[in-house]
């Protein structure tokens, strides 16, 4: 599956569960935010790895990571961008860069 597919199908699965029944897209952004913020909390606990609740649901710092581009795809695929092109590009265009061009991280 590529990545456009992959965003569809990602897209089709929030609609279908309700998630766009309200568009708001500033909450949208902001969940994007939450999802960084639980991988920070998941990484300073050290919780690296995949685990499991009783319930199947999986939990750690690679699902945190996961959700996060899971909330993107959703998003790009809203507005219809196929987030490909855009992310080769801006791929391409940071390798010409500097070494850290002048941040510090």
């Amino acid at each position: 599956m590529d990545i456009k597919a992959l965003q569809a199908d990602i897209h089709k699965n929030a609609v279908n569960k309700g998630f766009w029944e309200e568009v708001n897209i500033g909450e949208k952004l902001a969940l994007i935010h939450s999802e960084v913020s639980e991988a920070l909390e998941d990484y300073r606990a050290g919780k690296m790895n995949i685990r499991y609740r009783e319930d199947g649901k999986p939990e750690g710092f690679p699902v945190e990571l996961a959700d996060i581009i899971i909330r993107v795809l959703d998003l790009a695929e809203y507005f219809k961008i196929n987030l490909l092109p855009p992310m080769l590009e801006k791929h391409a265009y940071n390798e010409t860069r500097p070494y850290k061009h002048g941040k510090k991280c």
